[in-house]
């Protein structure tokens, strides 16, 4: 990738955080249950999936593998990182807020799982497979 890229993916990155952020004030979504937030975190894998298969099916085959694992670093370390600034430092729960807000750990990891599969995925579809589910 060039840097302008990554610069670009960096920024995608902090935006999509900012509007999550806002989105879950005035707690960061400690206002909800347990159970509505385990609903949402598995309801939000579908648009992030479509979008990552949207993404990378354009690429060729070859840098599908190195941009989905970028992008994986881009959507987690950052984020990881806003996360401590404002949960662990700024409200003071230090550390602890990886288990406190635990619907925000888990994707820390998802990405790493599934924009790798979903490039692997990809390279593994025939071009006439490709065509079936409106890629070219």
């Amino acid at each position: 990738m060039t840097k302008r890229g990554h610069i670009r993916i960096f920024l995608i990155a902090t935006v999509v955080w900012a509007g999550f952020w806002v989105a879950g004030l005035p707690s960061y979504y400690q206002q909800y249950s347990n159970l509505l937030m385990i609903g949402l975190d598995s309801l939000l894998l579908i648009p992030i999936a479509a979008i990552v298969y949207l993404a990378l099916r354009r690429l060729r085959p070859e840098r599908r593998l190195t941009v989905a694992l970028w992008l994986a670093f881009y959507f987690t370390v950052p984020l990881a990182l806003y996360d401590w600034l404002y949960c662990g430092l700024y409200l003071d729960h230090g550390i602890q807020f990886i288990s406190r807000y635990w619907y925000l750990t888990v994707y820390y990891a998802i990405p790493w799982v599934l924009l790798p599969l979903v490039a692997l995925l990809l390279n593994r579809m025939r071009p006439g497979q490709m065509e079936h589910t409106g890629a070219t």
